[in-house]
């Protein structure tokens, strides 16, 4: 067979060339022709400060529009200072193609409301900005705490498992509220995808809950549940939201840890002692703690150590990332993390308090909660 005319074969040359920089792995998935321009929200801090690091270190992003209340310390990003709940920032996205969404408040000791109203409207006002400055798509970052922490979960649970979990846990209503708004905006807003990125047991300078768990003097075990821990590193949740904003995943994303630890391995690992309650004391106690201010996590948090919601990430596997951190090393991490800090049925101990829980051990604490009760109500009788 003879060769092509020159001119045919350039032609050839130059479709095969475009075919290729549109999707480099054959499969269809549809990378951008050009270096994207990429902008954070949340990114003085926490995630969004290491994201906004790996994005200006990266070959493949034109430049980093960085957004927060305050002036972060990556002097290559373009810096914008303004709340993310101010219509203004429609103006500052202009000439992105990727937001990622970060300013968040998931702060233990952030007054609910004004929790909500933050995250809730931060993220609202996000999406509707981004559209209208003509942002093709927005990556959003929830909790895997959506789908629920219930007796009857999968192990694992796959992405498109139903979100059943409720508000009773700190900041999950603010997440499921986020998952809805989510939902929607590709409806409202044509032409815009959102993804959504769910972490597991976030840990790495990060302090919630569930990493407080571990600075218990016991770990708590409530009779008849079946916990089951799966983490994921900071890290790792980084690579996974560049991954996202870098348009080589989309849709809805579990990210941590291959597998899961039982609660035997945990103690094991961790040298940590178990303390089994019913759970009618530890549910009784947690509510009460909490509806008198005496701890910051609502009795909704125990059910996240006390059943699965361990997620499978295949979508991200089947996008060729994986985890470069296993269960085991994130644990060993964590207890590193928080040596030297005590807490008690989620509330954090001064070291006299420490000491005295040690000795009585976190049984007496949580069973001596009438005591508490009794106490702040002749306070408050008193003023």
């Amino acid at each position: 067979m003879s060769s092509p005319d020159p001119t045919v074969r350039a032609a050839r040359n130059a479709a095969a060339q475009t075919e290729k920089a549109e999707d480099p792995a054959g499969g269809g998935a549809g990378r951008p022709l050009r270096r994207p321009v990429i902008a954070v929200t949340g990114a003085a801090s926490g995630v969004g400060a290491l994201l906004t690091r790996a994005l200006v270190d990266s070959d493949e992003v034109k430049e980093v529009v960085a957004i927060d209340e305050r002036r972060g310390d990556i002097a290559e990003a373009h810096w914008h200072v303004l709340d993310v709940r101010d219509p203004a920032i429609a103006d500052k996205l202009r000439g992105a193609d990727v937001v990622v969404h970060l300013a968040l408040d998931l702060d233990l000791e952030t007054d609910a409301a004004a929790r909500t109203a933050y995250n809730v409207r931060g993220t609202q006002t996000v999406l509707t900005a981004a559209a209208a400055a003509g942002v093709h798509r927005v990556v959003l970052c929830t909790s895997a705490m959506v789908y629920g922490a219930l007796p009857d979960n999968d192990v694992p649970l796959a992405e498109d498992a139903e979100l059943r979990a409720t508000a009773d846990a700190t900041g999950v209503g603010d997440l499921l509220e986020i998952e809805h708004l989510a939902h929607r905006a590709p409806r409202a807003h044509p032409g815009l995808n959102v993804t959504v990125l769910r972490p597991a047991v976030l840990v790495g300078g990060t302090d919630t809950a569930l990493t407080r768990y571990f600075e218990s003097p016991r770990l708590l075990v409530v009779a008849g549940s079946r916990p089951a821990w799966q983490f994921c590193h900071v890290e790792d949740l980084v690579s996974a939201l560049e991954h996202a904003a870098l348009e080589k995943v989309d849709g809805e994303l579990a990210v941590g840890c291959d597998g899961w630890l039982e609660q035997e391995e945990v103690e094991e690992l961790s040298g940590i002692r178990r303390m089994e309650l019913p759970s009618s004391v530890a549910l009784g106690a947690a509510a009460r703690l909490h509806r008198i201010g005496l701890t910051p996590s609502p009795a909704g948090d125990l059910a996240y150590t006390m059943y699965p919601w361990v997620v499978s990430g295949s979508r991200l596997h089947d996008a060729g990332w994986r985890p470069r951190w296993t269960n085991e090393e994130v644990l060993a991490e964590l207890l590193e993390e928080v040596a030297g800090r005590h807490t008690v049925a989620g509330r954090r101990l001064g070291r006299k308090d420490a000491t005295a829980a040690g000795a009585a051990g976190a049984t007496v604490a949580l069973l001596g909660t009438a005591a508490l009760v009794r106490r702040a109500r002749k306070a408050r009788r008193r003023i």
